[in-house]
């Protein structure tokens, strides 16, 4: 009988041969470290790595690092033998089976039971290695050595009995650099969200005013004067829909917005639609009035708080009380009075409501006696493009991100056994 070839749905023009299925104690070495107890942990000398420092590395987090004397890695080193380049470590606690590239010959030891270490060789690319404890294999792995569906422990007998499917070397290769390619573009467009992110929470503190404040401590050129204290009901009408019942809602016709379609929207995902008939609409509409281009719904239930601008005149209608409903005038500039719903200010006012750190509903009152400091329309203007451009920055790097891990996703599960 013909033995049947063992290859991924995907590979790299050239590859043929089929897949060896291999344990890992067949492969390399599987060590673990001497151990190293607290109280010779130091502020400085030898890294010591824990699995919370391979997880700083996965998440790109800072974590507390520890450090051993030299004196005590030498001594452990020849015992256990020296991390190299191109070893890995794989978590065994914590979140298991999480892996690191030992990136250089610089000294470094690690906790003895909490990070197994796997020895480079000829036969195994780095990457390769690094990338199968993301795939789907390793998972049923894991999965398949847990009673609960979680295991509290990976040992080194786990890992030596670890069963994987390999290429030879060239398409280990091909392989890990494929996915080293991956995950550098995931680190740069995760790094500049994680900085535009950062900008942003800055500059709301700074762009608005402190409360009590007439002045924010940021502006944009040629503007000096001071800002007006208003509440909302002072600046416009604050409405609310007339109600629909659940029984009312249909598959299609004019959209039916709830809180969970604003918060869809300012998270970048999908929720399950409503709509009602455009008769139910119209009938409805001539009694609360239509939502128009500019107008800004704010989330009254669920997440409270939380804004979201009309983007055009086509019809649309909303769920009572739970989306709150601020016209737009001559007096305010969407994405400024937008952006207000996100500053410190706003956020200070929601806790001052609340008895005990969290709201659970926002009401039409509430709303028209938030207060807020603004300036003239044009620095509003000034101030709502600024953040809409960062806004727009902020999605652009985070749909990249998501349609890479989305990528990666599919890669990891056709392109390995």
């Amino acid at each position: 009988m013909t033995k049947e070839k063992v290859i991924p749905q995907i590979r790299f023009s050239g590859f043929t041969d089929t897949w060896e299925q291999r344990k890992f104690s067949e492969l390399t070495e599987i060590r673990s470290a001497s151990r190293v107890h607290k109280e010779e942990w130091q502020s400085s000398g030898v890294p010591f790595y824990r699995s919370s420092d391979v997880m700083a590395a996965l998440n790109g987090t800072e974590n507390e690092k520890a450090f051993i004397s030299e004196e005590l890695y030498e001594k452990l080193s020849a015992v256990s033998g020296k991390l190299e380049k191109g070893d890995i470590l794989v978590t065994g606690g914590g979140s298991v089976g999480k892996p690191y590239i030992v990136p250089n010959n610089e000294p470094l030891y690690t906790k003895d039971a909490d990070l197994l270490w796997v020895k480079n060789n000829e036969k195994l690319v780095p990457y390769f290695i690094y990338t199968f404890f993301f795939s789907p294999a390793f998972s049923d792995y894991l999965n398949s050595v847990s009673h609960v569906g979680t295991i509290a422990h990976y040992t080194i007998t786990q890992l030596e009995e670890t069963p994987i499917t390999l290429p030879c070397v060239s398409e280990q290769q091909k392989i890990g650099d494929y996915f080293r390619n991956i995950d550098s573009l995931i680190t740069l467009h995760q790094r500049k969200y994680d900085k535009l992110t950062k900008v942003k929470k800055a500059m709301l503190e700074k762009m608005f005013p402190k409360n009590g404040s007439l002045y924010p401590e940021i502006r944009f050129k040629g503007f000096t004067d001071a800002w007006e204290q208003r509440k909302f009901s002072e600046l416009t009408e604050i409405r609310s829909a007339s109600r629909v019942h659940k029984e009312e809602w249909q598959s299609s016709g004019v959209p039916f917005y709830r809180s969970s379609d604003v918060m869809a929207a300012l998270n970048g995902t999908e929720n399950e639609k409503a709509f009602i008939s455009e008769e139910l609409y119209e009938k409805l509409s001539a009694v609360s009035g239509k939502l128009e281009k500019g107008d800004i719904l704010v989330t009254g239930g669920g997440s409270v708080g939380k804004p979201y601008i009309v983007p055009n005149n086509e019809p649309l209608y909303t769920k009572d009380a739970d989306l709150l409903w601020v016209k737009n005038n001559e007096k305010l500039v969407p994405y400024f009075i937008y952006t207000f719903f996100f500053s410190p200010a706003f956020s200070d006012y929601l806790n001052s409501v609340s008895h005990v750190g969290t709201i659970a509903h926002y009401t039409i009152t509430q709303l028209e006696e938030t207060p807020i400091t603004l300036p003239c329309v044009s620095e509003q203007q000034k101030i709502g493009d600024y953040f809409r451009n960062i806004d727009s920055l902020i999605t652009l790097h985070q749909r990249k991100l998501e349609k890479l891990k989305n990528i990666k996703k599919a890669c990891l599960e056709k392109m390995f056994v």
